[in-house]
């Protein structure tokens, strides 16, 4: 079966894509389990099928203000934004507030408003606001899986205070199964394990076994090398998203 929902028939399929069991691959069970993890990282780093985008609703607690950062699950990469980013409010109960104003005039009746104006405004005001007042900076790395906010943590926090947090996660391939049938990582574990079963019997170079049949891991190892350097090249060109804003 060519579709693969199991990491098992996943590691089957690429072992037949190479030949087996007409051929013997000379890779080690531990080797493709290793080449599968390689793939499957590198996939979730670059293609953009491999994570989403995502929104943690987090409770501040006693331990997140002691410890002076917020933990942050296994799975997420990357942190874009954390909302709201400790900034003032678009409501304001202050009279004399430029907020306050703009709701008590322009939003008391929107249906003889324009939208667009109002929102035009409130991106306004938000520009002064981050020009004057900044954005708070976040650190995070996913090797730590610790979220820290460079803020008073004394102060500009509470305990019960709601966050969301938006950062990008890696989309689980036990959970979503589909992962495993993906095209491009296929091929690409396949050519992984290709060049370790080219590495494993260049050992034995020149070997000549009964019927006269001799070794040749150099052919295999270099035509995986190519493989995986023409698979890499179509990864950055149609799979990989632009750059964006992402702690992480």
């Amino acid at each position: 079966m060519a579709t693969a929902t199991t990491r098992t028939e996943f590691k089957n399929y690429c072992l037949r894509k190479l030949g087996s069991p007409v051929i013997q691959i000379n890779v080690a069970d531990e080797q493709l389990e290793d080449r599968i993890d390689d793939a499957l990282e590198y996939y979730q780093d670059y293609h953009f099928d491999a994570v989403e985008d995502t929104y943690l609703a987090h409770e501040i607690t006693q331990t997140d203000i002691d410890n002076k950062y917020i933990t942050i699950n296994n799975n997420i990469i990357g942190i874009k934004q954390v909302i709201p980013l400790f900034q003032a409010s678009n409501s304001s109960t202050n009279m004399f507030d430029i907020r306050y104003q703009l709701f008590l005039n322009d939003v008391y009746d929107l249906q003889s408003q324009e939208m667009l104006t109002y929102q035009l405004t409130q991106d306004h005001l938000q520009m002064v606001n981050e020009m004057i007042s900044g954005r708070v900076p976040i650190r995070f790395n996913r090797h730590m899986n610790k979220l820290h906010l460079d803020i008073n943590w004394g102060t500009a926090l509470t305990v019960g205070e709601n966050i969301i947090i938006e950062g990008v996660r890696v989309i689980d391939p036990d959970t979503y199964t589909d992962v495993w049938n993906d095209r491009w990582l296929k091929r690409y574990a396949t050519a992984l394990i290709k060049r370790q079963w080219g590495e494993n019997i260049t050992k034995y170079e020149g070997m000549t076994l009964p019927g006269g049949v001799t070794f040749n891991g150099s052919a295999i190892l270099d035509q995986a090398i190519q493989e995986i350097t023409a698979l890499e090249e179509e990864m950055s060109l149609n799979y990989e998203l632009p750059v964006d804003i992402m702690v992480g």
